[in-house]
């Protein structure tokens, strides 16, 4: 490799490195992964289930994409992205993620999460995102004083299309 070469690659990484630093830094309310569990506070089945039906809460698809065509492994399933407008003491009711992983972007307002798996309610504010996926069920709700704005991506089946109402 030149000199040239090897000096242009060099830049071009401590350009990436400075660019990822600087777009984590950006990001509204800390950590994109804050609003986990407490260590010390994981614990299966630690939260009994919630109110099961929703509460003051809007839930609008704004894109899905059907994913049979990638193969029979897919026959049945739908990528979807969803917008939750939760109110305040608004209710996200209690569902499973056995079978349908999500990911949450809380884009504004703050809501609390309460986990099967977390001993203590979860905080989540704008900024924080939430992998939902396994052996997990929980419920959600605002405690605040204005709207939880969420957008919800997922991967749904037919068979979780017939059991899930969130």
């Amino acid at each position: 490799m030149n000199l040239n070469r090897k000096t242009n690659s060099i830049a071009l990484a401590a350009t990436l490195a400075l660019a990822a630093t600087a777009f984590g830094a950006a990001l509204p309310g800390g950590s994109a992964f804050a609003g986990n569990c407490p260590a010390d506070q994981v614990a299966e089945d630690a939260m009994t289930p919630g109110p099961m039906m929703p509460k003051a809460v809007t839930d609008d698809v704004i894109s899905a994409i059907d994913l049979s065509p990638k193969g029979e492994a897919w026959k049945t399933s739908t990528l979807r992205m969803r917008k939750l407008v939760v109110q305040p003491g608004g209710i996200v009711p209690w569902h499973s993620h056995e079978t349908r992983p999500a990911n949450i972007l809380v884009a504004s307002g703050s809501i609390t999460e309460y986990r099967s798996t977390c001993k203590v309610p979860i905080l989540h504010k704008k900024g924080d995102v939430t992998a939902e996926f396994g052996h997990l069920a929980h419920w959600w709700k605002n405690n605040g004083k204005v709207p939880a704005i969420l957008y919800s991506a997922d991967i749904l089946t037919s068979e979780t299309q017939k059991n899930e109402s969130m």
